[in-house]
């Protein structure tokens, strides 16, 4: 395995920022850990990283223990963390060169590694981090992430505050660097990023809910799920959240995802109370849950 996590648990004070998380992430493999702000994502890969020190359980990454070996973590991972953290003075060429110096390398030893990223913003190489747009600072931190050629990348919600152009080409180049043997554990609040994972484990408020791949957890849905709209859908989502046999109701798009607490659940029945609560227009029809849905009754 290239990371291992058995019962890591970790307390600022009196908040629990992890509670006995336990997971794998195969050598080659995608994974993500997919969950909201506050969820504790990015005080486990600060731990993976060797900047935390977690209070119980144990870790280790390419082989190495969080602890004992974590100048062998340093220098065998890279770690783009959420906030754009390069020096906003330098350079795009010149954050790139330093960063290849402190892990003992250069950009030409490594450039294919690089290449299909930095070709991207090497035409703007001489302009300060600071001014670039967000997609390009997202290629610059990812290009620094890799220079030393690490066996293990992780990568913090790297696509938050990101148009969603950059984003798809953002993925696109983890697709490609996953070909070349990295391992990637990615973070992100993000639902739909969440399929093009291998695996994913959903986590909220510090605890591990599921892990699976996309397809499989999608499948445990236990419940049938329908999309209702009306004419008025402030009033259909007030009028099925007071609805006696509703198990859940969110808003989705343009529809509303309801699941029923009944097992002999009958459409025509909501139809008739939506009806009466002066609602026209309406309509009910089944559709399958989505990852987001899964995550949504699983954090319930």
């Amino acid at each position: 395995m290239s990371i291992t996590i058995q019962h890591i648990s970790k307390s600022f004070k009196d908040v629990v920022a992890l509670k006995d998380v336990s997971f794998e992430v195969k050598e080659g493999e995608l994974f993500g850990l997919i969950g909201p702000d506050g969820a504790g994502k990015t005080t486990l890969f600060r731990i993976l990283t060797t900047l935390l020190i977690a209070n119980e359980g144990t870790a280790t990454v390419a082989g190495f223990d969080v602890i004992n070996d974590y100048k062998s973590i340093r220098n065998s991972v890279g770690y783009m963390p959420g906030k754009f953290s390069l020096y906003q003075d330098l350079t795009i060429e010149e954050n790139l060169i330093f960063f290849a110096t402190i892990f003992g390398t250069t950009i030409e030893k490594n450039y294919d590694l690089i290449k299909d990223i930095y070709i991207q913003i090497e035409p703007f190489k001489n302009r300060r981090a600071g001014k670039l747009s967000g997609g390009m600072k997202q290629k610059l931190a990812l290009c620094c992430a890799l220079i030393h050629k690490p066996k293990v990348l992780f990568l913090d919600e790297p696509t938050t505050g990101v148009d969603p152009v950059s984003r798809k080409e953002f993925w696109d180049m983890l697709k490609r660097l996953q070909k070349k043997g990295i391992t990637i554990l990615v973070s992100t609040p993000y639902m739909d990023e969440a399929e093009l994972c291998d695996r994913i484990a959903f986590i909220q408020d510090g605890k591990i809910l599921e892990i699976d791949t996309p397809e499989a957890i999608v499948k445990h849905y236990p419940k049938p799920m329908y999309n209702i709209r009306s004419n008025n859908m402030y009033q259909l989502i007030n009028s099925l959240k007071a609805y006696e046999h509703q198990h859940s109701v969110y808003p989705f798009g343009e529809f509303v995802h309801y699941t029923d607490n009944r097992l002999d659940f009958n459409p025509k029945e909501l139809m008739l109370y939506l009806e009466s609560k002066n609602l026209s227009e309406i309509s009910i029809q089944i559709t399958q849950p989505t990852i987001e849905d899964t995550f949504m009754e699983l954090a319930k």
